[in-house]
């Protein structure tokens, strides 16, 4: 059992709920994002997601498309998160760390040697955006030699014969996307998100967290009722952003100060 998915049975255990958060490798700098990593831990974050950037990120908002423009433009690339990764790994060896991004740099390093590599700088799951379960089997294959899980992402509209084969392949946790469009957007519908996990939890046992649309306190614990989790990504990008220039120490303690109460209030459930 990888460091995922001992979170996850412990959070169970527990009876609460997990929090993963996400940033974007290298944004706005390559120096914040070790710190960066260790300061959501410190204020509460359970799971790790750390975006790979991208050029062409289709499934983001303009928060985060911005964060990989930004991360591009400070040379970041799929190796460098691997280091990036090691680095963390060195005073944290069981915070889990999910890397989050799409199809093609994976396809371009070959799978074989993606799982390796990601493997030994102590990745414990991704999560390709862009590949569907028909094109996912052989880098699922290769995951699985290395024990990282493979997470997949349902939708609103996935239909149950489809969310029937995502399930199939799905490991560590499933992500389940709240609402209808990019990251960042803010039409949180907690009665519809209610009603499609019910729908999920009768195809798998594997837990379930949900993201997109979860900007504070009080969106976490609207989903993550009925949830074994929530992601927030989008507002602790932004902050980022909005801090270019400033120190590494001050855009830490922005971000501690935004997942704080997120721990909180998902403590409260």
């Amino acid at each position: 059992m990888n460091r995922l998915n001992t979170k996850l049975a412990q959070l169970r255990e527990k009876n609460r709920k997990a929090l993963v958060t996400y940033i974007v490798n290298g944004d706005p700098v390559s120096e914040v994002t070790v710190p960066a990593l260790h300061a959501m831990v410190e204020a509460g974050a359970d799971i790790l997601e750390l975006g790979v950037p991208f050029s062409d990120p289709m499934a983001e908002g303009p928060v985060i498309a911005l964060g990989h423009e930004r991360a591009l433009a400070a040379g970041t690339s799929l190796r460098s998160t691997f280091e990036v990764v090691k680095k963390f790994r060195e005073t944290d060896s069981e915070t889990p760390i999910v890397l989050m991004g799409y199809a093609n740099p994976v396809e371009r390093m070959g799978y074989k040697t993606f799982a390796q590599l990601a493997s030994e700088a102590g990745v414990d799951g991704l999560l390709t955006v862009d590949l569907p379960p028909e094109e996912a089997v052989e880098l699922n294959g290769e995951l699985k030699a290395v024990e990282i899980e493979n997470i997949f992402l349902l939708a609103p509209t996935t239909t149950p014969n489809r969310m029937q084969d995502i399930v199939n392949l799905a490991s560590g946790f499933i992500y389940y996307v709240s609402l209808k469009g990019v990251t960042g957007a803010g039409h949180l519908d907690v009665t519809s998100v209610k009603d499609k996990l019910a729908e999920i939890r009768n195809l798998t046992e594997t837990p379930v967290c949900v993201g997109f649309g979860i900007k504070d306190a009080e969106s976490a614990k609207a989903v993550a009722a009925n949830a074994d989790g929530a992601v927030v990504g989008s507002v602790l990008v932004d902050k980022m952003g909005s801090l270019q220039g400033e120190s590494v120490e001050t855009i830490c303690q922005a971000l501690a100060e935004l997942v704080a109460p997120i721990r909180q209030g998902l403590d409260e459930l």
